[in-house]
């Protein structure tokens, strides 16, 4: 970075920056606990020589700090993934089932703009189509935090809502089913190649809320990549041009998560004694009656505090799932 032509290719360059800058969120925490330890070493030494029972009580509480963040960078590095540091795109899709299934949308959407909040990400809404009577019928959300994506992937797949619907006059329990797709956003400079002949790029009215300039123009944007059948659509913003550059960017996500997925596919067929991850039709269960729980299919891990959760008190889930990720991924230990 000190080379006098660096900067001479701004892209390069800014790729350089950031792999550097990614490094040092490792490097630094950790050359942090080695000059504590350290310095916990030599008070330790000092404080036995003079008998200080009290000093050395505090240099154990201090120990057990530093094993606790030690313990906390030894789970970020599960987040070494290529992408896991990028940004996030984050999209709810309601199943069958009506304005019960929509709401259940809607509340899943909550749930992950209370999970951003507590991370302290930024989040802004790309799509956002409100349901017939209650709840939403798609919704896009861009996501952007230090490794807003590695945490995020836990979320995809279908989750299943069981509750006495407020929708049903004889208070009959139902069972709703909402699909969450996470994908990694895509720098400008990271080569997906999209041709003009592969689109089909149509403009239409914005269906619900949205105030009369939203819904009386022609500014929402639906792309279709007619090779692969990949269909987007944003209707935000009153802008037909913003909302198109804002389809583009989920669709160059989508496409590289297309093509990445069937290279990971390709790979397993040569490797078949390693298991695949791969996200199941259901991940996760939130039952509200008549009894409240909350429990991951994939990792067994189960909450009684369903409030809790729905605010957006996610972490035990996304942490549970990168642990068991990562122990599939390496494969059964030998003896």
């Amino acid at each position: 970075m000190a080379a006098a032509d660096f900067w001479n290719d701004t892209a390069a360059a800014r790729r350089t920056m950031e792999e550097a800058k990614r490094h040092r969120i490792w490097l630094e925490p950790v050359a942090g606990l080695q000059a504590r330890l350290h310095d916990l070493a030599e008070l330790a030494s000092l404080a036995a020589g003079e008998g200080d029972t009290a000093t050395l009580e505090d240099v154990q509480n201090d120990l057990r700090s530093v094993d606790a963040e030690l313990q906390q960078l030894e789970f970020r590095l599960m987040l070494g993934a290529e992408d896991d540091a990028k940004n996030a795109l984050l999209s709810i899709h309601p199943g069958q089932g009506g304005l019960e299934s929509q709401d259940w949308a809607e509340m899943l959407l909550r749930m992950y703009t209370r999970y951003c909040e507590r991370h302290g990400w930024e989040y802004d809404t790309l799509d956002l189509q409100a349901g017939e009577g209650a709840g939403i019928k798609d919704a896009t959300i861009e996501v952007r935090g230090e490794y807003a994506y590695g945490y995020l992937k836990a979320e995809s797949g279908v989750h299943r809502l069981v509750r006495i619907s407020p929708f049903d006059a004889n208070q009959r329990r139902h069972t709703s089913f909402a699909s969450v797709f996470v994908y990694p956003e895509i720098e400008e400079d990271v080569k997906v190649e999209i041709r003009d002949a592969d689109l089909r790029i149509d403009t239409f009215r914005a269906s619900g809320a949205g105030g009369q300039h939203v819904n009386k123009t022609s500014s929402a944007v639906r792309i279709v990549h007619l090779p692969t059948n990949i269909k987007v659509e944003c209707q935000s913003e009153r802008s037909q041009h913003r909302n198109r550059d804002s389809a583009m960017k989920l669709l160059r996500a989508r496409l590289y998560a297309h093509y990445k997925q069937l290279e990971e596919e390709k790979r397993a067929e040569r490797e078949p004694e390693k298991k695949e991850i791969g996200f199941g039709s259901q991940i996760r269960s939130y039952v509200f009656q008549p009894y409240t729980m909350v429990k991951d299919h994939r990792t067994s891990i189960e909450s009684g505090n369903l409030q809790a959760v729905m605010d957006g008190d996610l972490d035990r889930f996304v942490e549970g799932y990168l642990k068991w990720a990562n122990e599939v991924r390496q494969g059964p230990r030998q003896a």
